[in-house]
Formats: C-alpha cells, structure tokens, sequence
C-alpha cells in the first residue's frame, strides 16, 4: 500500500459557504491536490503523463463528511492507493484538521486513457515501476 500525506492546505473564506463551513463542492478539490502531490512525490506528473498520450479521468468519487471543515483550519490530506493499479487506480483520502479530528474520508477511481483513440489502456510503465515496490511485499502485484 502506498500513502502519502499533504500537510499545511489553509482553508480560505472563498473556500466556505455562508455558515462558515467549507462548501462541500471544494472537497473533489482537496481530493485532487492530495492526489496530485502524492503522484509527485514519485516524481511522477500528469502533465508529463498527458504528453505521453495518457490522460486519467475520474471514473467515480465517493465522500463522506464526518465533521465540518472551516474558515482558516490547517488541513491535512492523507492519501491511500491501496491495491495495484490496472486499467484503474483507486485512492482513498482522510482530511484532518490541526486538532487531528477527522472531518471527511472518501475515495476516487480514476480511469488511465489513450488521448488520441479515447480506449481504455494499462497503467502506464513508469507509474507501475514507481508503485510496485509498495506491494510486492504482500505478493498484491499482479502483473
């Protein structure tokens, strides 16, 4: 399994609704940041991805609001890749407070597809050679 956390995300009063909490809207947005920074954290990028043809969407997002986030918290984001990718990757997501209470969890799947036909295609080479190393210990990588 592969984890990752994104520390420091200042809730700004744009980010909030009228009752000071933040719009729920804005949580796929913290998904993608956490994502986003951990995929770089292996010194990989989406934009180097997509010049290489290969574009991830979101396919589905699951979140669940256990507390509110508001107006000025410190927010951590803990991302999850919790089983071998294919022609799907699956993240799961925490966000904390800086009190450490856990106000939303949820997941995403995202697809891996060719740009130029639209088709479904593997993981590509480099992400798979980057991730493996955090399943081969449980014998969980299957290619």
């Amino acid at each position: 399994m592969f984890t990752f956390e994104v520390q420091g995300i200042r809730v700004r009063y744009a980010d909030t609704d009228q009752m000071g909490y933040v719009y729920y809207g804005n949580y796929a947005r913290y998904y993608e940041i956490g994502r986003v920074e951990a995929l770089r954290s292996l010194n990989l990028h989406y934009k180097e991805m997509e010049q290489s043809g290969v574009m991830m969407p979101v396919y589905d997002l699951n979140c669940k609001f256990h507390l509110p986030a508001r107006y000025d918290d410190l927010l951590s984001i803990s991302v999850k890749i919790v089983r071998p990718p294919s022609v799907r990757i699956f993240f799961e997501y925490e966000i904390r407070n800086q009190d450490k209470l856990l106000l939303n969890t949820g997941s995403t799947t995202l697809v891996f597809q060719n740009i130029q036909t639209g088709k479904l295609c593997q993981c590509p080479a480099d992400l798979q050679a980057k991730l493996r190393p955090f399943f081969v210990s449980n014998n969980e990588w299957l290619a």
